[in-house]
């Protein structure tokens, strides 16, 4: 599991300590909030492309070559921005790394659940869940100190070393898992898996809060900055939403394997948590800014874990890696909609009506979300 644990971390470290220094006062952060949506999109729109044929690619050949493909091209696309360390280079590496993560992401998730019996699944996905949060928080306020010393070539950097580290970590220690036997499954017979309540519940779910950890993670340091606070300080402050998250998620998870707790309380009660968080970013002060940040984290902590075990109950083991990927779909399009919504919003007003807009389809998904009781 621990190279499970550290593809979880690297795809989240990759992803955030970019996304929380964009915006940033560093000499190459990007000044228009608009470029800056439209790159934090970027990542997750490959993502939300590939990852479902990259998960139904993995049910085929076998998890474990698919994650290691993935960490293997994560290393590379971040090594063309150490080479070429050019602004218009920066969108051809994030979209590489949106790519690879599309391969090695699901197929993490699938080994987590292939490898753990159903009984521990809420464990197992808040463990994982836990590191990858881990990776949260270190990515804004070690990607923050990176990028103070040695901007964004630097990081990109440590990004490239982590990721191969880690294929090689994953290609000595995790187990082959074969792919099972699968009937013959037609187009009417996906759409029908696909539009099940089972799996559509805490997919939602699972988009909701991803859209509002990305704009967290992307947005609230624009917050902090014009409160008259430095890259490291903001990116401290957006460490707090996942070191929030990476508290959250495996009580979460152990609660959920207990009894103690159903998807459909943890996931309401993490949708009002997190709409609650963006009230509090439209109001004025660091420490309201703060309080966002653990409204957030706590919100998307609790979301995660049920949902991910939500989906792994559902689904026949031998189609975990498409419904992984299909379900990590609906998360990219929160994680790409969620700071384009926002930024559009801020550009013909302000940022704090953008972080209202959320707040408020937030409550509206908790109204209308009805998850499963199991």
């Amino acid at each position: 599991m621990w190279p499970l644990y550290a593809a979880g971390f690297t795809t989240a470290f990759g992803a955030h300590a970019v996304a929380a220094n964009l915006g940033g006062s560093s000499a190459d952060a990007v000044t228009s909030l608009l470029t800056l949506g439209l790159l934090l999109a970027l990542y997750d729109g490959a993502e939300v492309l590939l990852k479902p044929v990259f998960g139904t690619i993995a049910d085929r050949i076998g998890a474990r070559p698919m994650l290691l493909f993935g960490l293997a091209g994560f290393a590379v696309a971040s090594g063309i921005y150490v080479l070429v360390d050019r602004p218009g280079w920066l969108w051809v590496a994030r979209l590489g790394q949106g790519a690879a993560a599309s391969a090695f992401s699901p197929a993490a998730s699938a080994l987590v659940a292939r490898l753990n019996p159903s009984a521990n699944h809420g464990r197992a996905f808040g463990s994982y869940g836990f590191y990858k949060s881990i990776g949260y928080t270190a990515g804004p306020l070690l990607g923050g100190g990176l990028v103070w010393l040695g901007g964004f070539r630097l990081l990109f950097g440590v990004m490239t070393v982590l990721a191969a580290a880690v294929a090689v970590w994953a290609l000595i220690a995790v187990p082959a898992v074969p792919p099972l036997p699968r009937t013959r499954q037609t187009v009417v017979d996906l759409a029908r898996r696909i539009t099940d309540p089972q799996f559509l519940r805490p997919t939602a779910a699972l988009a909701a809060a991803t859209a509002a950890l990305s704009v967290g993670v992307g947005f609230l340091p624009v917050t902090g900055a014009s409160d008259g606070l430095g890259t490291i300080a903001t990116g401290a402050a957006v460490s707090l939403l996942a070191a929030t998250a990476a508290v959250v998620q495996p009580r979460t998870g152990r609660a959920l394997d207990a009894g103690k707790l159903t998807t459909r309380t943890g996931i309401a009660a993490g949708l009002g948590l997190a709409a609650l968080g963006f009230v509090s970013a439209a109001l004025p002060g660091v420490a309201f800014l703060l309080v966002a940040s653990a409204l957030i984290g706590a919100g998307t902590g609790i979301i995660t874990p049920l949902g991910f075990a939500a989906l792994a109950a559902s689904t026949p083991p031998e189609r975990l890696g498409q419904t992984m990927g299909t379900a990590e779909l609906g998360r990219e399009l929160g994680d790409a909609g969620g700071p384009l919504f926002v930024a559009a919003i801020a550009t013909v007003a302000v940022l704090d009506v953008g972080y209202l807009a959320l707040a408020v389809l937030l409550a509206l998904a908790l109204l209308i979300l009805s998850p499963a009781r199991s």
